[in-house]
């Protein structure tokens, strides 16, 4: 398996634990106002601002409406969904240092999306699970939205 290969392996899986884990206690959900462009935008200037570098966004939206009829749905669920993956090195070391288990905590993902029904509320969301990592990403959401 080549290096980009495995990273995409790597980034649908975290993806994917970020999106099944958003009826759980641990995503954080705000709703933003601005369109689906201006509210991403300010996400990702807000983690630019940090000095970090967003690796990878996956357009999540554009994947399930593409593969929707390949598994037998045809509800539109989103408006546009995409999430934004980044990490630390400073978070991440002071925590995988402490802890070598939790580098199940990165990459950091930041998710954005908008219902079919409702296109004019954005939903901003991350998952939370160490105190560091939590003020990093609640951080940047409140940058963002303020």
């Amino acid at each position: 398996m080549t290096f980009m290969k495995m990273v995409r392996v790597l980034v649908a899986g975290a993806v994917a634990m970020c999106w099944s884990a958003a009826a759980s206690a641990d995503v954080v959900s705000t709703k933003a106002k601005g369109t689906f462009s201006e509210v991403k935008d300010n996400v990702v200037l807000a983690i630019q601002s940090r000095g970090l570098k967003i690796d990878y966004t996956a357009y999540i939206g554009n994947m399930l409406e593409r593969t929707g009829k390949d598994v037998g749905s045809t509800k539109k669920i989103y408006g546009d969904a995409e999430a934004l993956q980044f990490c630390s090195a400073v978070v991440s070391r002071k925590m995988m240092e402490s802890d070598a288990a939790n580098i199940a905590y990165c990459p950091y993902v930041i998710a954005l999306y908008t219902l079919a029904e409702d296109p004019k509320t954005v939903y901003v969301v991350y998952r939370e699970g160490l105190s560091e990592v939590d003020a990093l990403l609640g951080g940047i959401v409140q940058e963002a939205l303020k």
